[in-house]
């Protein structure tokens, strides 16, 4: 295990599965070039697979939370057949400054805040772990809680520095930024503890911030997540909080306010606070949204939901409230706002759990019908133990699962340059093989994703579990 000893000897001593086993971090940054295949790539895929995750440099200073660790990149480079890895971390305002002092200075979600140096939303640390976009020529990462966007190469994935659009971006941005590839735009939110709680903003094909608005919400929420359409973005006010008593005292205490309902802003994309159309909805929690498009006089949205988003509530010690909060119950479900009338249903899509849903990023904010999503093992740890491709017109779907003790990471789709229809091209993840000890890239056919793997592309080091990741085709490197 490539583990440093004080990282190994608190895994052990506090028994936290999420930073031991498939979880645990790495601690080289290697480059290695033509990797060993077994079967073949297919020779029409030219671009980076890249993804980020937590990967914890020096030992934690209070319980660790798997949403606690130093943002780190790895990626596979793939052009005529052969593939290149490499990995960094990102080097963050936070990350540069703990390493000239050799240690952790940042408590996490389950530590006391308060104590933490000058940070982020809520006093933590900004890590730049959690999610990845490709925008303008950069790498941009970004923090779940909302923090400086950094961007990074493409191809190096040196980090460049702060992202700040030529100097217009004047906010913070949460973790899933939308880029539509038919403008060359990106929507992005930011969210804090005063009013109005939350901002809405849209950087143009320039590379500046071509529109900022206020989003009035009751009070300081957790959105996760958003989406986009032809004309519109969905922001959403969902009943998952801070605990403001427990804030008070610099602690984090995610409550469920299951007699609050979801509410969700329908904005025009250049639009302000008095042009917001808000729609109720059944209360749950959305991380992540897999794609919403405009029909007729509606606006749907295909997402994955939970209705217990809290489950920790009667968990007892530290350990089984960790394992209880990244229980993620999560399934498909379709939402319609009526733009008309004001109605919105909603449709449960599959009963499975699954979430960190993909597809045809291309096709974002158009209309979509397939989704590529990870299915959840929610047994004891959190982690994908397979791959779910849907069909949301309602004509199946395949599934492909990892292998015993075999865990993967979030898929994105690779369209073939002459594709002929949504799903014509492959998908591909990182899989990590927890006995051996071992990572692959995996690359399939979206078409027939039950098929098995084309490829099994041999990684030089573990690639510990992780959050999200992107395709960079290889003609906009």
């Amino acid at each position: 295990m490539i583990l440093s000893n004080s990282i190994a000897q608190f895994a052990i001593e506090t028994g936290n599965p999420y930073i031991s086993g498939a979880y645990a971090p790495v601690d080289k940054e290697i480059v290695a070039h033509e990797l060993k295949v077994i079967g073949e790539i297919p020779k029409d895929i030219h671009g980076v697979y890249v993804r980020n995750g937590p990967n914890q440099k020096y030992t934690p200073i209070s319980h660790y939370h798997w949403f606690d660790g130093d943002g780190m990149l790895h990626a596979v480079h793939i052009e005529n057949g052969k593939a290149t890895y490499r990995n960094k971390w990102v080097r963050t305002d936070a990350f540069n400054m703990e390493a000239q002092e050799g240690k952790e200075l940042y408590q996490g979600v389950m530590g006391n805040m308060a104590q933490n140096p000058r940070g982020a939303n809520y006093n933590l640390k900004d890590s730049s772990n959690t999610a990845v976009a490709f925008f303008n020529k950069k790498l941009l990462t970004m923090w779940y809680m909302c923090g400086d966007i950094y961007a990074s190469d493409p191809i190096s994935l040196e980090t460049l520095g702060k992202e700040t659009f030529h100097d217009t971006l004047t906010s913070k941005a949460m973790a899933h930024v939308k880029v539509d590839e038919y403008t060359n735009e990106l929507m992005f939110f930011d969210y804090g503890l005063k009013p109005p709680f939350m901002w809405y903003g849209v950087v143009g094909s320039n590379g500046q911030v071509k529109h900022f608005t206020e989003i009035p919400l009751p009070g300081p929420r957790l959105p996760h997540d958003m989406a986009i359409t032809e004309h519109y973005s969905i922001l959403m006010d969902l009943p998952y909080i801070n605990d403001p008593e427990a804030l008070k005292i610099g602690r984090s205490k995610i409550v469920f306010k299951q007699d609050w309902p979801s509410r969700f802003a329908i904005i025009p994309r250049y639009g302000n606070k008095e042009d917001i159309k808000w729609f109720e909805a059944n209360p749950c929690y959305i991380y992540h949204v897999i794609n919403a498009w405009e029909e007729g006089d509606e606006i749907v949205m295909d997402t994955c939901i939970t209705v217990n988003p809290a489950p920790q509530a009667d968990a007892k010690g530290a350990v089984e409230k960790l394992k209880a909060y990244l229980r993620l119950e999560a399934f498909v479900y379709r939402y319609r706002f009526n733009l008309k009338d004001g109605t919105t249903k909603e449709e449960q899509l599959d009963d499975r759990f699954s979430e960190f849903p993909l597809m045809n990023a291309k096709e974002t904010g158009r209309k979509t019908r397939y989704a590529y999503n990870q299915h959840c093992d929610v047994s004891e740890v959190f982690r994908f133990d397979g791959i779910i491709k849907y069909d949301t017109e309602g004509n199946g779907t395949q599934i492909h699962k990892y292998g015993d003790g075999i865990f993967g990471s979030e898929s994105p789709f690779i369209p073939k340059s002459n594709a002929s229809a949504e799903d014509d091209g492959y998908t591909i993840t990182f899989v990590t093989d927890e006995r051996e000890e071992k990572s692959e890239v995996l690359i399939f056919d979206a078409q027939q994703i039950d098929k098995g793997p084309l490829a099994r592309i041999q990684l030089p080091q573990r690639v510990p579990l992780g959050f999200h990741a992107c395709w960079v085709p290889g003609e906009k490197l």
